[in-house]
């Protein structure tokens, strides 16, 4: 399972979606052949179902689909992925060297050229920043969080990362050395880049010289011996958690500062941001010809199409359905790219104390209440007749460990709605669930329905917790406002950092408190083992401990379409998180 760009490559969460493992990609069909492309100079119009929400995509709240895409235009780092999940350097940013296997070294080193778009150098400050956030050195917290301080909110776990040592800085301060205490299974997916040190300096009441001298003066968290709050440490820290989160373009520009090929210029609230050329941007990964990027914010699927079709846009990554393929393929200069995605939606529950899934019966009860079949059966088998129900929490179909983990998992208990069984575990109890979802997504309207009618059967009161689209996203980090949540993961298809992610007592990505020492303690094992067998071992003691407690229940992949008109050219299908704009630098305008 696992992440979009820079930062540590992490998952996040999409406007309709979720993901885990590496998946194969399907065909395409051409309803018309496209002009031949021209090097001539031009704006690229892209549809998204949601708005931009922050300038900083490490944190949990900022991890979501849309501000990943942005994110990619405009934030140079040290590799990125490919449409088949493979790493790929990017040496017009910088180089990334193995010093040492055992222990496990790092060299990361920025070329001397690249810089923010304000001119600021991009050096050891900005890495040292990065591997604050990201690592949890400084944190001394308690699992319960009772004592001691979490400083860093990041969106992916700490676990792993927590090894590293302060790093050592070189190469007269373009460079870092990060150095475990033990192996760590996904430190190829590492990126120390974050938000500029040097911008968060200011913002926070610091010079720039002060910050990092903070960090390098604060003590390394021991949750066995936690001390008093570092005041300066948590000023830097709160900033970075909270300071970008934003709903309009930020009046500083320097809170949205670009060190990739382009960089936000405008933003109009509800409609569109605007992505210009970086004059600063040194790289390999411009493309050729294109001025700008347009992000147009359209929610319905039928609305992007119909947008396509007038020339408004140029491409769209809809929702998939048998209704919105079949238009498109009816439209005249339109290709029309179709696939898997490395997504996935699901239901999870929330296990905060006193809740109503506090009781395990209940929990139960719930999931057996579940109409899978049926949605998956309205949903996306009239796309994918092949379609069939996902049945674990962190394996794809045909991914090594799949068949092993829904043999063993427990998962066939809820393949069919067991009415009766739910209403013998409630024994005479008509507990009240609010179920919450995006309801601008008709996917997710179209279940929560199904799962309202089957659950009243057994006695549950299932309140319509639908929130607007520029709501949901917030609301989940927010748990004391729903018992249940319909939403969804988009992955990468890369490592094993998303399954403590996702399911680790600690990770502010597991939304609804699922709490298992045991999966805990797998999830540890797991970071720490290189070897691909041992990997799939221990995530399926961990797929073992999520279905015996009652996290939630997966439901399905998500088909994926793309479609682009006769102006642009050179666009390829990606089942990852990126999606279409995976490879825009070989994006071209047409004649």
């Amino acid at each position: 399972m696992f992440i979009s760009t820079p930062h540590v490559k992490r998952l996040a969460m999409a406007g309709a979606i979720a993901g885990v493992a590496s998946l194969f990609l399907a065909g395409c069909t051409t309803t018309d052949d496209l002009e031949t492309p021209a090097e001539s100079g031009g704006t690229v119009r892209i549809a998204e179902v949601n708005e931009l929400s922050s300038f900083n995509t490490g944190t949990a709240d900022g991890n979501v689909d849309i501000n990943n895409q942005l994110d990619y235009f405009t934030q140079g780092d040290f590799f990125h992925l490919d449409d088949t999940a493979s790493l790929v350097y990017d040496e017009g940013f910088g180089t990334v060297e193995l010093l040492s296997e055992d222990p496990l070294s790092v060299k990361y080193t920025v070329n001397d050229d690249v810089v923010w778009s304000d001119g600021e150098s991009i050096d050891a400050d900005d890495m040292l920043l990065g591997w604050a956030a990201q690592s949890g050195y400084f944190d001394d917290a308690d699992a319960e969080a009772t004592v001691g301080t979490t400083y860093f909110s990041p969106a992916g776990s700490t676990t792993g990362l927590d090894q590293m040592a302060f790093p050592e800085v070189g190469d007269d301060g373009k460079s870092i050395t990060v150095t475990y205490s033990g192996p760590y299974a996904d430190w190829t997916l590492f990126s120390p880049m974050s938000v500029p040190a040097h911008v968060l300096a200011e913002q926070a009441g610091f010079e720039p010289d002060g910050m990092i001298a903070i960090l390098e003066a604060a003590t390394e968290g021991n949750v066995d011996a936690p001390v008093e709050t570092n005041a300066d440490l948590r000023a830097v820290a709160d900033f970075w958690n909270n300071g970008y989160a934003t709903s309009s373009l930020p009046s500083d520009s320097s809170l949205y500062l670009s060190s990739g090929p382009f960089v936000v210029s405008s933003w109009d609230p509800a409609q569109s941001v605007t992505l210009s050329v970086n004059d600063t941007y040194t790289g390999d990964l411009s493309p050729v010809g294109i001025d700008q990027i347009v992000v147009r914010f359209i929610g319905d699927a039928n609305a992007q199409v119909q947008a396509l079709q007038n020339g408004e846009v140029d491409i769209i990554n809809p929702q998939a359905s048998a209704d919105t393929l079949s238009s498109l393929e009816a439209l005249t200069g339109v290709k029309v790219l179709t696939g898997d995605t490395g997504s996935y939606d699901h239901v999870d529950l929330n296990f905060a104390a006193g809740g109503v899934f506090a009781d395990a019966n209940v929990r139960e009860a719930f999931l057996k209440t579940i109409p899978r079949e049926q949605i998956l059966d309205a949903i996306i088998r009239p796309l994918d007749p092949e379609a069939e129900l996902l049945n674990s929490q962190i394996f794809f179909p045909g991914v090594n460990g799949y068949d092993e983990a829904t043999s063993t998992n427990g998962s066939d208990a809820y393949d069919t709605v067991d009415i009766s069984g739910a209403t013998a575990l409630l024994a005479g109890a008509t507990p009240t669930v609010r179920l919450a979802y995006s309801n601008a997504n008709t996917n997710r309207v179209d279940a929560f329905l199904a799962i309202q009618a089957s659950a009243a059967e057994a006695g549950f009161i299932v309140v319509d917790g639908g929130l607007p689209a520029d709501q949901w996203g917030d609301a989940l980090a927010l748990p004391e406002t729903w018992d249940a949540f319909i939403f969804g993961w988009s992955t990468v298809g890369a490592g094993v950092l998303g399954v403590p992610q996702l399911f680790d007592s600690a990770s502010d990505s597991n939304f609804g408190g699922f709490s298992d020492p045991a999966a805990d303690a797998l999830m540890d094992q797991l970071l720490a083992t290189t070897d691909a067998d041992t990997q799939v071992e221990l995530q399926v003691g961990v797929e073992k401990a999520l279905w015996a407690g009652g996290f939630g229940l997966p439901m399905y992949i998500l088909p994926g379409v793309i479609a682009f008109g006769p102006n642009v050219d050179g666009i390829e299908y990606s089942p990852w998180q990126t999606g279409p704009i995976w490879n825009f630098w070989d994006w071209t305008m047409a004649a």
